[in-house]
């Protein structure tokens, strides 16, 4: 069974989008060979959140539009959702990742979407977050994980080789 995935690129401050949920950040980020068709191979199904479907995902679509299949929009009006193929608008998150295992078969459901990828945590079915950081600092948008007050959440790492990643980076003038 494939895995519950929050999967994004980060900026190096922590934003996953841009100012409403702008992506055009990732334009001329150099991505490793292979990185997209991987993605595009593991994902059998996406969930969404609203305001990301409607802002960025559904004019950008997912992997440059290399990856085709079903997508769950999580929202409080779900009928009031623009029809799109493969698109399925549901009011609850047990509902949406119920279908998007069911839908996935047997691959991965990646969650495009911070608020639903923090909610997924809290509930103890978020498998995995997979990260790629780029180098770029946007400083506003969306961030990966906002929740001032909340407890510290401990994760280790998926290949348990190491602890800490190391980047050394320099300001390209």
């Amino acid at each position: 069974m494939g895995k519950i995935v929050c999967h994004f690129t980060m900026s190096l401050d922590g934003f996953v989008a841009g100012p409403d949920h702008d992506m055009s950040w990732l334009a001329g980020i150099d991505v490793p060979p292979g990185l997209v068709e991987r993605y595009v191979e593991s994902t059998g199904a996406i969930i969404a959140g609203r305001r990301g479907w409607d802002e960025a995902i559904s004019r950008h679509r997912p992997y440059g539009g290399a990856w085709v299949g079903p997508v769950f929009v999580l929202t409080h009006h779900p009928h009031d959702g623009s029809p799109a193929e493969h698109v399925t608008y549901v009011d609850d998150l047990g509902t949406a990742l119920d279908r998007a295992r069911a839908a996935a078969g047997g691959k991965n459901v990646e969650i495009f979407s911070p608020g639903i990828g923090m909610q997924a945590l809290a509930l103890g079915v978020l498998d995995e977050f997979d990260l790629h950081v780029a180098p770029v600092l946007l400083g506003d948008g969306v961030r990966l994980y906002d929740a001032p007050g909340t407890a510290v959440v401990p994760l280790r790492h998926a290949d348990a080789s190491r602890a800490v990643v190391d980047l050394r980076l320099e300001p390209a003038y």
